[in-house]
């Protein structure tokens, strides 16, 4: 087992952002998929993540998605180890903490700030493992490691870089603007031996005209002493799926003719759940902010939660119960995910108070069931059979606390794993499962389609474009990185098998 600062180590590359959403995921993402067009056995790898889209993996725990979404770039299994400490936001100051996979505890900020050594100590034991079973391992940083008052025992930039000796690139994202300001001040606010690590930025984001951007290049070369190692273009429409933040804008469609809408609550949790609907070429898909009114619409769908109780009560307060029944009373269909199908129950327990303070709240009373959150966490991947015609094949994982009892779950929606599951209404106007990923089979984004009444004109494969997008992403690295200056720390000459 290699071990840090070892001369002989496994090859390896940290991806830093000066910034949130700079693009550390898609290019860590890209790298593995270059690596792995090469036949190198690359694994991903996140030290700490806060998010609230996650995936279960092949060993039973949850990680965050774009682990998940790096590892199939990696044509690798998704494993605990790739995201070895994942932050799970519950309200503005506390959140659940996973370690290895497993829920460990509910803890404020202050109190994590406190654990981080101990956490650390599970970083690196799922570092040394990955060392020992890949060729090469891509890191990706979390928010920027210029942060100054997180600094002190730091597990997810500069602190885990220092700890391992992992050679780190910056990215910064020009189309926000402040391009050169973002990544000089990154560069300035580390310590010596933290700069010295840097070995070259990436700009990402990039559309325009090239030649007008090359004096701002050299500028930063000669003001920084480090290299561009490659500005990459703005490639729109990537179908990956999304570390945390919701889509921005809409999906550009013509002839899109079945309108779908879904509430982007505060604490929404795998939202990713509702990409093959945002990029379906036939669906007009668009979440719907705070204080903006219901549009009308043949499909509400009521995404996964982290903290149900009180997006049920945001529901209530943006006035989409109301909306809700408007919508039924005109023949709309409505699918709840996971949590969406707790609030479509007729109350939610929290006796442990595991997402709020204990207590009791009605929901929306659309089928007779009720839910009690209990401490221990569901997490396996399913796969089976829709309750609707044909009965079309899904297929995808369950992520939740709550127990759910009712006579309304003697009408399933599914048969997961041989067993009935989730609820369908008796007028057939309301689905509800926890099964997340439930559109991302094109027999089950087909038939859920045309229940809600629209036959598809053309077959669309989820999984079949997010590959395409990954070469895609892959392509543009290829053709606007320096590779040869990345061969210097990772196995990039090996053989191409793409």
């Amino acid at each position: 087992m290699n071990t840090p600062h070892s001369p002989n180590k496994t090859p390896c590359l940290m991806v830093q952002g000066c910034t949130s959403d700079a693009g550390k995921s898609v290019l860590a993402a890209a790298i593995c998929r270059v690596l792995a067009r090469r036949g190198v056995r690359v694994a991903p790898f996140k030290p700490q993540n806060m998010a609230l889209n996650s995936a279960v993996t092949i060993d039973g725990g949850e990680i965050g998605r774009a682990q998940a979404l790096q590892a199939l770039a990696a044509g690798v299994p998704p494993h605990i180890d790739f995201n070895p400490i994942l932050l799970k936001p519950s309200t503005d100051k506390q959140a659940q903490v996973i370690i290895h996979g497993k829920a460990h505890a509910d803890l404020n900020a202050r109190d994590y700030h406190e654990y981080k050594p101990r956490a650390m100590k599970a970083v690196l034991e799922s570092w040394e493992r990955l060392c020992a079973a890949y060729d090469c391992v891509i890191v990706e940083g979390a928010g920027s490691p210029a942060e100054i008052n997180l600094r002190a025992r730091d597990i997810a930039n500069m602190g885990f870089a220092e700890t391992v000796d992992c050679p780190v690139i910056i990215v910064a994202d020009i189309d926000r603007g402040g391009v050169f300001a973002h990544l000089v001040g990154t560069l300035e606010l580390l310590s010596p031996s933290e700069q010295a690590r840097i070995k070259g930025f990436v700009i990402n984001r990039f559309r325009g005209d090239m030649s007008l951007l090359e004096s701002g290049l050299t500028w930063l070369e000669e003001r920084t002493g480090k290299p561009v190692l490659g500005v990459l273009p703005y490639l729109h429409g990537l179908y990956l799926d999304a570390e945390d933040a919701l889509p921005k804008g809409q999906e550009v469609k013509t002839g899109a003719n079945l309108r779908v809408i879904a509430p982007a609550y505060p604490r929404i949790s795998n939202h990713n759940d509702l990409d093959p609907l945002r990029f379906h070429p036939d669906v007009d898909f668009r979440f719907v902010g705070p204080h903006e009114p219901v549009p009308p619409s043949d499909l509400i769908v009521l995404p996964g939660s982290k903290a149900v109780q009180a997006d049920l009560a945001w529901l209530r307060a943006m006035g989409w119960e109301a909306a809700i029944q408007r919508h039924l009373r005109y023949g709309g269909k409505v699918i709840g995910i996971c949590g969406g199908l707790q609030m479509l129950g007729q109350a939610l327990h929290d006796p442990l108070g595991l997402e709020g303070a204990p207590g009791s709240q009605p929901g929306l009373g659309l089928f007779d069931y009720e839910t009690t959150l209990e401490a221990e966490k569901t997490l396996e991947n399913v796969s089976g059979t829709l309750t609707l015609p044909g009965s079309p094949t899904v297929a995808g994982y369950r992520i939740h606390m709550g127990v759910t009892h009712g006579p309304a779950l003697a009408r399933p929606s599914t048969q997961l794993g041989g067993q009935p599951e989730g609820a369908m209404s008796e007028d057939n106007q309301i689905l509800a499962t926890y099964c997340h990923g439930l559109f991302d089979q094109p027999e089950a984004l087909n038939a859920l389609l045309e229940w809600a009444g629209h036959k598809p004109s053309a077959s669309f494969d989820p999984n079949a474009r997010r590959e395409r997008d990954l070469d895609r992403l892959a392509d543009a690295v290829e053709q606007h990185l320096d590779l040869k200056r990345l061969a210097e720390w990772l196995p990039l000459n090996a053989e191409t098998t793409a």
